[in-house]
């Protein structure tokens, strides 16, 4: 594939905290591509890099070395504040936390983003985004009303409603339970197959993660192959080896 069918690129990136001896390395000389309508897991070992790969890749975190391309745009020259608006504009987030304001509506929450950037959210928008997500008549209810389920739907919502590029998920499924959980990613593979919709997920669960098109490993902020399409049970045969790696 050629760089115009990436939606973001990582060429060499490396991402310390702190100086001197007491300097850690989360991710060292990193090089990924994630192709446009695809759906890519990332998983490793507990400390591997995971979220700091994340966070770089959408622009949350400034890698100390190395170039992020989010379609087509370096973000490592960008100042603070053109960095914003495409996060704000071309990205979105879902976390395991599900980050909802309590004292909006769904519906609320869902039209954030649109009214952070100062626009002012075409209702019918923010009625799709939550038709999309199986919320249509929820749209009133306030956070405290929902299911954990529900309220990481009105997340993804909320995430889709400036139709990002690219959709970044930490976690998604980590604080649901498994039937939940399996509705949720049916939600992400769907976006991805039926919209084009491209997605990033890290997750620790190999079921979570077979629900991918290619699953990528890291370990000790290097990637350590990646397999297409897997099985849950190859999968978890792979991260048992890393584990191993590491013992």
């Amino acid at each position: 594939m050629n760089g115009n069918d990436d939606a973001v690129r990582l060429c060499s990136v490396t991402r310390r905290y702190g100086a001197g001896d007491g300097a850690v390395t989360a991710l060292d000389d990193v090089s990924l591509t994630f192709p446009r309508g695809t759906f890519t897991a990332v998983m490793g070992p507990s400390g591997s890099g995971k979220s700091t790969l994340l966070q770089c890749a959408a622009g949350l975190d400034r890698p100390t070395s190395g170039s992020v391309v989010v379609g087509g745009t370096e973000l490592t020259g960008l100042s603070e504040r053109r960095l914003t608006l495409l996060r704000r504009e071309r990205v979105g987030f879902v976390f395991q936390a599900f980050n909802l304001l309590p004292s909006l509506t769904a519906a609320q929450n869902v039209a954030l983003p649109l009214r952070l950037s100062g626009r002012r959210p075409p209702r019918g928008r923010v009625r799709e985004a939550l038709r999309q997500v199986g919320l249509a008549d929820r749209a009133r209810h306030r956070p405290t009303e929902l299911s954990g389920g529900q309220q990481q739907r009105v997340a993804l919502a909320r995430a889709l409603i400036t139709r990002p590029e690219v959709l970044f998920a930490d976690e998604p499924t980590g604080a649901l339970d498994s039937r939940t959980g399996r509705e949720v990613l049916a939600l992400l593979r769907g976006m991805v197959d039926d919209t084009g919709q491209t997605v990033v997920m890290v997750t620790h669960d190999p079921v979570a993660a077979s629900c991918a098109d290619r699953v990528v490993f890291l370990a000790d902020g290097h990637v350590h192959g990646d397999l297409a399409a897997p099985a849950a049970a190859t999968i978890a045969t792979h991260l048992t080896g890393l584990e191993a790696l590491r013992s």
